[in-house]
């Protein structure tokens, strides 16, 4: 492989690794002209969206693309993309290695177990539902429908390549399991429930990230992330609201 179309890759590399995972487009943009410019290319044009990225040198008249195919939420990826740019930049690494080690982090994804994901969902769904001003009798409810509603959503999103329906089952599941609970009087506010355990279904970090690009001037990638974010909140109000159509 050439220096140049060894630059380009190991930059779209650790630029798709970073989108994917849930990084603003600033922070993509921002790390992969330090890694080329540590890598001696003496400029580099770079646009990015949440679909693709596309790359230039022009010193050397050379362009690629890099289409982005999947989009999750993976911080600790994101982490080590920039620990590895920072290496490449103190010379602690060479780009050779630097590529390598990128495509190590794409296949070897770092993540936390299922069931701590559960157990996580679990605690955010009663410890939110207290504070939003729910009763101490649904604490154990909350946090098991929360639990189920996040299992729902893994698992469909597993196994499944339809965007948005996870949201839409995992959020009607959450309000059957709630609306049951009620009924059977195991508990007490159907409201506070349900708010408490679709609280781990909610984008927040799309939410903010697509805040942040729009502040930072990349309009199509705020807009288009703004608008995945805004498909995925409707699906999950679409889902609690054939509850409250057909069982309250």
């Amino acid at each position: 492989m050439t220096q140049k179309n060894e630059i380009l890759d190991t930059c779209l590399m650790a630029g798709r690794i970073m989108i994917e995972s849930g990084s603003e487009m600033y922070r993509v943009e921002d790390t992969m002209q330090r890694i080329a410019h540590n890598a001696g290319a003496s400029a580099s044009s770079i646009f990015s969206t949440p679909t693709g990225l596309f790359m230039a040198l022009p010193a050397q008249d050379t362009v690629q693309i890099q289409p982005i195919t999947t989009r999750t939420i993976n911080l600790e990826k994101v982490d080590r993309v920039n620990a590895l740019s920072r290496q490449f930049a103190e010379h602690k690494v060479t780009l050779h290695q630097l590529h390598q080690r990128l495509e190590m982090l794409d296949h070897d994804v770092p993540f936390f177990p299922l069931w701590l994901q559960i157990i996580a969902a679990a605690v955010v769904s009663c410890t939110l539902m207290i504070i939003y001003g729910g009763v101490w009798a649904d604490f154990i409810p909350s946090a098991v429908v929360g639990a189920i509603g996040y299992v729902v959503l893994y698992f469909i999103r597993e196994r499944l390549a339809v965007s948005f329906l996870s949201e839409f089952m995992a959020a009607f599941t959450i309000g059957l399991l709630s609306w049951a609970l009620v009924h059977w009087h195991l508990g007490q506010s159907l409201d506070m429930i349900i708010i408490g355990a679709v609280m781990p279904l909610v984008p927040g970090v799309a939410i903010t990230n697509a805040v942040r690009d729009m502040l930072a001037g990349h309009l199509l990638s705020g807009l288009a992330r703004g608008m995945e974010a805004l498909f995925s909140v409707s699906a999950i109000g679409i889902g609690i609201a054939l509850i409250f159509r057909f069982f309250s």
